[in-house]
């Protein structure tokens, strides 16, 4: 069964995309919204994480990352508002990390 972890938390003020980190299957993907967005900030420890996920998808949530002045790496999937619908119902279940 696969997950789609949705986070919107900075990883520089909390643990929960670390913890998320850890319990991500096979299967799951990870959905950066919102102060999440920073996990892709250049030569950080978070960006590294997820560049490690080579099973995982990683995605990321264009209005936010666009709110940043930020841009995400080749690897990073850059969805919109309807992409974001497709994966919550390509995802057997979604999590939010609140």
């Amino acid at each position: 069964m696969s997950t789609l972890h949705v986070l919107s938390h900075s990883p520089f003020t909390d643990s929960r995309l670390t913890s998320c980190l850890r319990l991500l299957g096979a299967a799951d993907g990870v959905l950066l919204c919102g102060d999440a967005t920073y996990a892709l900030a250049d030569s950080t420890a978070p960006l590294e994480a997820l560049q490690a996920l080579s099973a995982n998808q990683v995605f990321v949530l264009e209005e936010d990352i666009q709110a940043r002045s930020m841009a995400a790496p080749a690897w990073v999937r850059v969805v919109d508002y309807p992409g974001f619908v497709e994966l919550s119902i390509r995802f057997d279940k979604v999590n939010t990390w609140l």
